[in-house]
């Protein structure tokens, strides 16, 4: 089980070029992918984005993206030859109309004004997609050994739940059958009461207790939130495909089976154990969140 909340962090170092990528994850119903890349390596957004997709299915995930070049060939110093001939043609016009002395020197026309310019070359884009690709393939190694930590975390905690919610539910199992038989022996007392030493209508009394214990029964929604029950810990239990919509599913038609048993239910007991199941089925929709 995998949580959807992460960081990891790759680095590809080639020929005095380094790409560096940092993903950050968390929580989203989706996948969203957000790459924050300079303007230059916007050309790359593709190249990190089909890496991610093929390794996270389900979360938001940030990517920032560095790129560094320190090779010998990557900076290349310009002249402008026919401007600094100017430069120095005005330099020696000067000099001899003013009776200057001459310190113009070599120094001093590199540092005149757009004689020398710095030009960075168009980069090997196949090379930086390369470094890019390798980077991003270590960042989610990282990436996914943090959500494998937090994912135990989780997983443990769910199963907790859902043995929570099983043990409500078998409580539940053990008082139905009582609730109809408890209802009998109140409504027989109460209408023996109330006749005040008449004969009770035997066929009246057991029509009624047969609508109610019809209207009880909750012997559906126990058998479907059993199996419920049963195949969350058999997802939980597989780790070969992302389990998180899988278990979201189930977590909602868990909810309709309690809500259905309380609706049904009329024993203050059983009731109380209803209430105690939506609560613990809350709390699992709750971890489902962070599930990817």
């Amino acid at each position: 089980m995998k949580s959807m909340t992460g960081y990891g962090k790759g680095v590809a170092t080639r020929d005095k070029r380094t790409v560096t990528v940092e993903l950050k994850s968390v929580n989203n119903r989706f996948t969203e992918i957000g790459c924050k890349l300079p303007k230059s390596l916007m050309y790359l957004d593709d190249v990190v984005t089909k890496c991610i997709k093929a390794r996270v299915s389900r979360g938001s995930v940030d990517v920032y993206l560095t790129y560094e070049n320190l090779s010998d060939s990557s900076k290349k110093v310009n002249i402008d030859s026919a401007l600094a001939a100017e430069y120095v043609a005005a330099a020696k016009r000067i000099r001899a109309e003013y009776c200057l002395a001459d310190d113009f020197a070599v120094t001093a026309l590199l540092r005149t004004p757009e004689v020398v310019t710095v030009t960075v070359p168009d980069d090997d884009r196949d090379t930086v997609a390369e470094l890019a690709k390798e980077a991003t393939d270590t960042a989610l190694d990282n990436l996914e050994r943090m959500r494998l930590a937090e994912g135990k975390s989780i997983y443990d905690d769910l199963y907790k739940l859902v043995g929570n919610l099983d043990a409500y539910l078998k409580l539940a199992i053990s008082r139905a059958p009582l609730v109809v038989s408890e209802f009998k022996k109140n409504v027989t007392a109460r209408v023996k009461e109330l006749l005040d030493g008449h004969e009770v209508d035997e066929a009246k009394l057991l029509n009624e207790v047969a609508f109610f214990a019809d209207k009880a029964d909750i012997n559906e929604e126990i058998s479907r939130l059993s199996s419920h029950i049963a195949q969350f810990r058999a997802i939980c239990d597989d780790g070969s495909s992302p389990q998180g919509r899988r278990l979201d599913f189930l977590s909602q038609e868990m909810v309709r089976e309690v809500n259905t048993m309380g609706s049904k239910s009329n024993d203050l007991t059983l009731t109380g154990y209803v209430v105690a199941m939506k609560n613990e089925v809350e709390k699992i929709k709750e971890q489902i969140r962070n599930v990817e």
